[in-house]
């Protein structure tokens, strides 16, 4: 088990990400915002789904995730069908035009990143994935929580506000994702 100096600069650097997710914001298209983009992105890895799904990858409430719904249906990217299983419900469905924005957003990400990490070699770009990966699923809604070893107050202040600071300007609060 690393050392409690180990987890404070992972927690500094995680606070640090801000700026990534920021450019990465920026470079969004501007009929594209975040929130959009989250939707977008969560049903083109995860196929049709009920909106109450979508909330919940998006961990944000259903009104939030209401309000990015409506703005891709209304462009056309998503269609919003009745649920056979449940009339009140809808299953949401990329349309063609939405498959193309996810195809121009992983464009622009994938050219940014290409750009900010030209010194690292293949063998770090993939380091960093998998270790991010791993990171997140450490942290996997779905787990059964974790009790820290030895927890403090000032360690969970700590982690409260190192989230918030990983949020986008904007962003809607909520359980991080």
């Amino acid at each position: 088990m690393a050392g409690q100096a180990h987890y404070e600069e992972l927690v500094r650097q995680l606070s640090a990400i801000g700026a990534v997710k920021r450019e990465l914001t920026r470079m969004l298209p501007h009929e594209c915002p975040g929130g959009s983009a989250g939707v977008l992105t969560l049903l083109g890895r995860h196929g049709e789904m009920r909106t109450s799904r979508l909330a919940e990858l998006l961990a944000v409430d259903m009104s939030v995730t209401s309000r990015h719904v409506a703005h891709v249906a209304e462009r056309g990217w998503i269609e919003r069908l009745p649920d056979p299983v449940d009339k009140r419900s809808r299953i949401l469905r990329l349309t063609p035009e939405g498959r193309a924005v996810i195809a121009e957003l992983d464009r622009r990400s994938s050219r940014l990143m290409a750009d900010r990490l030209s010194d690292w070699s293949d063998d770090e770009v993939g380091e960093l994935a998998r270790l991010l990966g791993r990171l997140r699923e450490s942290f996997d809604a779905t787990a059964p929580p974790r009790t820290p070893t030895e927890p403090t107050r000032n360690a969970a202040e700590a982690t409260r506000t190192d989230v918030e600071a990983l949020r986008t300007p904007g962003e809607p609060t909520g359980t991080p994702a």
